[in-house]
């Protein structure tokens, strides 16, 4: 199902360009409509979640279709690129969905060629708690597990947030991997097709820089827009993210 609508859930349309953003034609959900995010870290390399990559144990992913880079719709614009091949980070693993999240839910594709659009550059670490931070993302914009009930916006939505305390997500959530993510709109939050998305902060001359990769929900049994959000700390994993793409 698709549409527009004024939210990622509870969000706004972008106020600006985001070169680095990407969407990606897979999920692990096998949405009908449904994509991942991903970021432009390199000319030739996107990082996304892990899960939005290899599938479930009943559920197979398909990397068919194209990347786009750059654009602020969904479908159309910006740098259009082949997957030539994904990198899994050796450690992922699925959580139970109840009281273990995703691990090292990080994945990096490299494109057939290089994108036009320019990369972000990581950031040497998160900010402390309460940090202003922005996600990003093209994810349903109805709060709903129902895939037939989901609305997925042409346009790329933002939403302003802040770095939270572990203790703001569920006990064992929160790690030296995974950045507790709060909303800071209220009933709002990234949601289905989110996942892999970045999550942003403002570094050395006021730049963009990246921090986070969006991978689930901070609690379990809560809403997308009821509760915190779990994102990959992108910085933490930065040796493996450097030698990966040494190794081409």
């Amino acid at each position: 199902m698709s549409g527009s609508a004024s939210a990622i859930v509870n969000g706004r349309d972008s106020t600006e360009r985001y070169p680095f953003m990407a969407t990606l034609p897979l999920s692990a959900k096998q949405l009908a409509d449904g994509a991942c995010g991903g970021t432009l870290i390199d000319r030739q390399w996107v990082l996304t979640a892990a899960h939005c990559v290899v599938g479930t144990e009943d559920t197979g992913v398909t990397l068919k279709g194209t990347v786009h880079i750059g654009s602020a719709h969904r479908d159309s614009g910006g740098s259009v690129r082949n997957v030539e091949r994904v990198v899994v980070h050796p450690g992922f693993g699925f959580g139970d969905g109840a009281t273990r999240p995703n691990h090292d839910d990080l994945a990096l594709v490299r494109l057939d060629r290089p994108a036009a659009g320019q990369p972000i550059r990581i950031a040497d670490h998160p900010g402390t708690p309460g940090t202003p931070t922005r996600l990003l993302g093209f994810g349903t914009v109805v709060d709903t597990q129902d895939y037939q009930q989901m609305v997925f916006p042409d346009r790329l939505q933002e939403l302003p947030s802040r770095i939270g305390a572990p203790a703001d997500c569920a006990p064992g959530y929160a790690d030296p991997t995974r950045l507790c993510t709060l909303s800071r709109v209220p009933q709002a939050m990234a949601c289905f097709g989110d996942s892999g998305g970045p999550q942003i902060q403002r570094g050395r001359g006021g730049r963009w820089e990246l921090v986070g990769a969006t991978s689930g929900p901070g609690a379990p049994g809560v809403p997308c827009a009821g509760g915190p959000g779990l994102y990959t700390d992108v910085p933490a994993y930065a040796p493996w993210i450097r030698a990966t793409i040494a190794a081409g």
